[in-house]
């Protein structure tokens, strides 16, 4: 599966998830889409038979709200049947509404809690360069998130140990919760902010396959030092009265609205 296809299939399967489950971040899900279709298509190092193979590459979610779309793409991949996506947040499920490893093979580390997937990141990189181990960390954050004083203080670790194994994605939407981002903390500018402390940088359209795929394609033996990928991003992409609508965040796609959303996924269908 190409990597429009499977972040077609992981916006479809978002949609369906939030409306069973009446579940929330619908818009977190759709921004989220398209860095996950290239890296679960063409750059995670990962067996679906041995979920715990060594040489796999190490994703985190640190945004762990929008675990509905790395599901999506587990399931899709091979992880586990596609059908369980349906039970997302129900009784039971081993499908928790913040990503879980507990049961889900291919995830690494449960987060919800923002602010600390960097650090277990940073952890498994620098475990990795001690062990001499080729496999790549890559953690994805989301704006918001970059309030959080604990991912400063591991930006720092990485750039002083040189974890050029460690790729950080910014889903950069430039919302979070109820409002923008500059409105809560200012953020921006982002990528200045990153290059001070150290890190490569490379800004990206977070919807652009090609730059996406290019940029994640980077050696890490070239550099010696750890790798920050600004994607911006449109908060709700793909469903036109989702997009950059901070209702959004916490609602979930209902009667007409739900119609309306898979009309158009339906039509945009590649």
């Amino acid at each position: 599966m190409n990597s429009l296809e499977l972040a077609w299939k992981i916006r479809r399967h978002g949609v369906e998830m939030t409306r069973i489950s009446k579940g929330s971040h619908i818009a977190s899900i759709l921004s989220l889409a398209d860095i996950l279709g290239v890296l679960y298509s063409d750059i995670l190092k990962y067996d679906v038979g041995n979920p715990k193979l060594e040489e796999r590459d190490r994703f985190i979610l640190s945004k762990g709200h929008a675990g509905a779309a790395v599901y999506s793409a587990l399931a899709e991949v091979g992880f586990f049947p596609v059908d369980e996506l349906m039970t997302h947040y129900a009784d039971g499920s081993r499908l928790s509404g913040h990503i879980s490893h507990k049961g889900v093979p291919g995830i690494e580390f449960s987060t919800g809690s923002l602010g600390h997937g960097l650090s277990v990141g940073v952890g498994m990189a620098l475990a990795a360069k001690k062990d001499k181990k080729n496999h790549r960390v890559i953690v994805t954050l989301g704006d918001g998130e970059c309030n959080e004083g604990s991912v400063w203080e591991a930006v720092l670790f990485a750039n002083h140990f040189k974890l050029s194994n460690l790729i950080v994605i910014i889903d950069h939407n430039k919302m979070q919760s109820l409002t923008y981002c500059d409105d809560t903390i200012a953020i921006t500018p982002m990528e200045e902010k990153w290059k001070a402390f150290g890190w490569n940088v490379i800004e990206v359209d977070g919807h652009d396959h090609n730059q996406l795929r290019t940029s994640l394609s980077i050696n890490p033996n070239l550099l010696e030092k750890p790798t920050c990928i600004v994607a911006h991003t449109v908060k709700g992409k793909g469903i036109s009265f989702m997009e950059s609508d901070i209702l959004w965040h916490y609602r979930s796609p209902q009667g007409e609205e739900y119609e309306a959303a898979v009309a158009e996924l339906e039509e945009a269908k590649p």
